[in-house]
Order: structure tokens, then sequence, then C-alpha cells
């Protein structure tokens, strides 16, 4: 059902610091860094330099896990104690991320339905009603992990 489940730390601006700082001591390399100005903007939307140069995703393998973060973007305003992190669910199939996702948002709050990206996972985001925050993808691309 689930290849993996890891850690996903959520940062105010100083994600790209934080990872650097994570790689210096465990060493190893990002297979993907992508910043918010790759992503396809929403209509209307304009960004600051500043938002432009945060961190929209990043992982840096350490042995069998990944350790994963971002940034906040500004439309969702900074993050706090408790909501800065999230746990990441990689499933194997549609199927399995579909059960997954529909199984522990319920009596959640959905905050991005599980679709397909522009980045080619199929993913999802909510907060369980516990309020711990999950992430569930099932990546047809896997360089993004």
């Amino acid at each position: 059902m689930a290849t993996a489940v890891n850690p996903y730390l959520m940062f105010n601006g100083t994600c790209e610091e934080a990872f650097l700082f994570y790689k210096s001591v465990f060493g190893g390399d990002f297979p993907y860094i992508g910043k918010f100005k790759d992503a396809p903007a929403e209509e209307g939307e304009v960004l600051s330099e500043e938002a432009l140069n945060r961190i929209m995703h990043v992982s840096l393998p350490i042995g069998n896990s990944i350790l994963m973060g971002s940034d906040t973007h500004p439309r969702y305003g900074d993050v706090g104690f408790g909501d800065n992190f999230s746990v990441s669910v990689n499933a194997e199939s549609r199927e399995d991320a579909d059960k997954i996702f529909n199984g522990l948002s319920a009596g959640g709050k959905v905050e991005m339905p599980i679709n397909d990206t522009f980045w080619g996972s199929y993913f999802g985001m909510f907060k369980d009603k516990f309020g711990i925050n999950w992430m569930v993808s099932f990546d047809k691309n896997e360089g993004m992990k």
C-alpha cells in the first residue's frame, strides 16, 4: 500500500538555509530542489522576488529515508509550531493513494484535493481529525522525491 513514510518540514523562508545545513551534516545531494518561480503562477497572482525564490520543494535522502521540505507560499501565510511539518506517504498506485487519502482525511480538513499535478505526481494534502498534517502521493516521476 505505502512504499515510504517520510517527514516533510515547512519553513517561513529559511528552507534553503536549513537544508544546506542538514546536507552539511548528513552529506548527500539534493535529487530535486525547486523554487516557486519554477511553478506555473495562479491567474492574476504577482509574487515578490523574495517569494519567487522561496523553496517550493527540496528532498535530501538520508539512509533509507528522505527528508523533504519547502517554504510556505505567501498566499497561505506563515506556519507556526505544530503546523511546520507533515507526514508524507508515497503510495504504490493511484488506487492506494486514493484509499490512504480518503481514509486518513475522513473527518479532517482537505487543504489540496488529491489530483494530478504539474510536477507529475498524483498528490493531495490534508489535516486529519487529530490535527496532523499529511501529504499523500503516487509519484510517476521518481525524480521529484
